[in-house]
């Protein structure tokens, strides 16, 4: 789990098409592909369990990776050539 910030320009110059857990890697996959450098900043933090709330179960996991695979740079560069 971290922060990632970014200029206003630079998140202003992509369209987002995901939500929930597809979110994170969309954005970080597109804004790498501009060529930006992304950081992050660790955080710590104490997570909420089902009987608290949590609200992710494994489909969550399952678009997380299938949104990897979608916006990946390295396998869109591969298609290009």
């Amino acid at each position: 789990t971290c922060y990632k910030v970014f200029r206003r320009e630079v998140i202003q110059s992509i369209t987002i098409e995901e939500d929930r857990f597809g979110f994170e890697p969309e954005v970080t996959a597109k804004i790498a592909a501009k060529g930006c450098r992304v950081y992050e900043v660790g955080i710590s933090y104490d997570g909420r369990t089902y009987d608290d709330g949590k609200k992710i179960g494994w489909r969550d996991g399952v678009r997380a990776i299938v949104c990897i695979l979608k916006y990946s740079p390295i396998l869109h560069r591969s298609r290009r050539r």
